[in-house]
């Protein structure tokens, strides 16, 4: 099992998703977040003072599957969909999964998925 988590840019999230269900890949986790990296943040104009802005908002999903064949197939959609081939689209991470425990029914592993 694998887990993907992808922090990609907030107005990305509804065509990633979409992108996701058309592939087959149902049940993500999103989280609002806040970062940044080479982007580095911006300074912005209100009221004629200026504000730097230290952390960029972002969306981070986090989606488990069952195999490498799924997380393959997530990385391609998500890089796809969420690519706008400016600084600042974001990273996607993927990471071994051990072990997954469904609460209500103690399902375990794939059958939790």
């Amino acid at each position: 099992m694998k887990k993907i988590e992808a922090i990609i840019k907030p107005f990305k999230l509804d065509e990633v998703k979409e992108a996701l269900v058309e592939a087959g890949i149902e049940g993500m986790t999103v989280s609002e977040v806040k970062g940044y990296g080479r982007q580095q943040g911006h300074s912005e104009l209100y009221r004629g003072n200026e504000y730097v802005i230290d952390f960029i908002p972002k969306v981070k999903i986090e989606i488990v599957v069952s195999s490498d064949e799924y997380a393959n197939t997530a990385i391609e959609v998500i890089k796809n969909a969420a690519n706008t081939g400016k600084i600042g689209d974001g990273k996607i991470f993927v990471s071994t999964i051990e072990h997954v425990i469904r609460i209500r029914t103690g399902e375990t592993d794939t059958d939790a998925l």
